[in-house]
Formats: structure tokens, sequence, C-alpha cells
């Protein structure tokens, strides 16, 4: 090797030596992971636990099944009509909250990946106030449920077929005060 070969090697380890020092100084060699705010439900705190049944936990949802007997239930395509196995899903999550007078809930309506933003909101929207209105029928105090629409911004099922659809066609419970 020449000497100009063998200088140009010397400055390119140096050179890289030097850009390993300068990474590891900012950070860049650092295991330590970045803090990031936990969601609602990996906040929640478990305020009941019965031999009897679910266990409730606050800010917990139906969708990960620590809402009680709270059950998220599930749409059409394209519509806000509550099927008929929403509507016995509904039936039992009112005589829950009926017999659980102190719990409120939010209810989530959420979508599948078709369609615009603002359309799926506005059906998420739809869907969630279409199970307040049920709820309200079957005798649960509407001050206690809250809606809200996600759209297609949360889903539960990542996927591009009606299997993934589907579970994303949803109207979900999140328990808000216990």
């Amino acid at each position: 090797m020449g000497n100009t070969a063998l200088k140009n090697t010397l400055k390119l380890s140096a050179l890289l030596a030097l850009c390993l020092t300068f990474s590891i100084s900012c950070g860049g060699g650092s295991t330590k992971k970045a803090e990031v705010a936990p969601t609602p439900t990996e906040q929640a705190v478990n305020v009941e636990s019965t031999s009897e049944g679910p266990v409730l936990e606050l800010n917990a949802d139906s969708d990960s099944g620590k809402a009680g007997a709270l059950q998220t239930v599930y749409f059409d395509y394209n519509s806000a009509a509550l099927r008929g196995d929403a509507k016995t899903a509904l039936k039992e999550n009112a005589d829950f909250l009926k017999a659980n007078a102190s719990v409120e809930v939010q209810i989530e309506g959420h979508c599948d990946e078709r369609g615009s933003v603002q359309y799926n909101i506005a059906l998420g929207e739809n869907r969630a106030k279409s199970v307040k209105s049920y709820l309200t029928a079957l005798g649960v105090a509407a001050k206690r449920l809250s809606t809200i629409s996600f759209g297609k911004e949360r889903p539960v099922a990542f996927g591009h077929d009606e299997s993934a659809w589907g579970k994303n066609r949803r109207g979900n419970f999140v328990v808000t005060a216990k």
C-alpha cells in the first residue's frame, strides 16, 4: 500500500471514529427508550374485580374486555343501523349499566378504512349516536352516555379484507366513571 493510500485509510478511520463518538454523545448509542405517553387503555386502573364477572377498569374499553360486561357492537358496511346481534348486545349492556348506576361510558363510533376521513368521521358519529339512542330507549340515563367518532383512525384489525373491515365497523364502550 502506498503512502497516499495509507494516509487516506487513516483519514477515513479517524473520520469514522469521530462520527461514532459524536453519535454516541448525542444519544444515538443510547439504549434507553423514549418516554411515550400511554393511551387511555394503558392508563387503566383496576377499580373493581369481582368473582361474579369480568373486571371493570376505569378508562378501559369493551374492545379490550376490561369494561365489565359491556360489549362492543358491530355494524354493516356504510350503515349506522343496528343489526339484530347489536341490539341483543346493547340490551345486555343496558342491563349492566342499569345495575351499575355509577358507571358512565363514552361510546366510540368507528369505521373501516374505506371512504374519506370526513365521511368516516360522520358515519362513526352516526353509529355512536345510534347506540346512545338505543340505550336511552332501554332506560339508561342519557347523561351517563357521551359519544365521539374516531372514523377510520383507530382500527382494531389490520388488513384489507372483509374480515378486518368487519371488526373495525364498531361501537366501542369506554368506562369514564365508576
